[in-house]
């Protein structure tokens, strides 16, 4: 048996808000919405996001992608209206936190500047 598959959660108080901002944050519609109150992004062969309703739960993820442009991306950011801070450099890499309307949190990271 080999997992075949990861898709990262982010729970959110109401979906059509979440997915808005996820929209904006890839850039593009979620790819499924295979049932009521949950969102997918598919963002490679393997992985993606899902943004799933659940109250109760949402505010408290984390999830952290590793970008292969952190300065494009964070241009693109710029574009789509999405507030961040200027990227802080790290041991291993920069990163950018973000927080989502549900007070999730979103880090972006990117190779050290040289």
């Amino acid at each position: 048996m080999a997992i075949k598959r990861i898709l990262a959660q982010m729970t959110v108080t109401d979906l059509e808000s979440a997915a808005a901002w996820y929209t904006r944050l890839f850039g593009r519609g979620p790819d499924a919405r295979p049932m009521e109150g949950l969102a997918e992004w598919h963002l490679g062969e393997g992985f993606g996001v899902q943004v799933w309703v659940e109250p109760g739960r949402a505010g408290y993820c984390t999830m952290v992608l590793d970008e292969s442009d952190l300065d494009g991306r964070l241009a693109e950011l710029d574009r789509a209206g999405i507030a961040h801070a200027p990227p802080q450099d790290a041991t291993a890499a920069r990163i950018t936190p973000l927080v989502d309307p549900d007070g999730n949190r979103v880090v972006l990271t990117g190779a050290l500047k040289s």
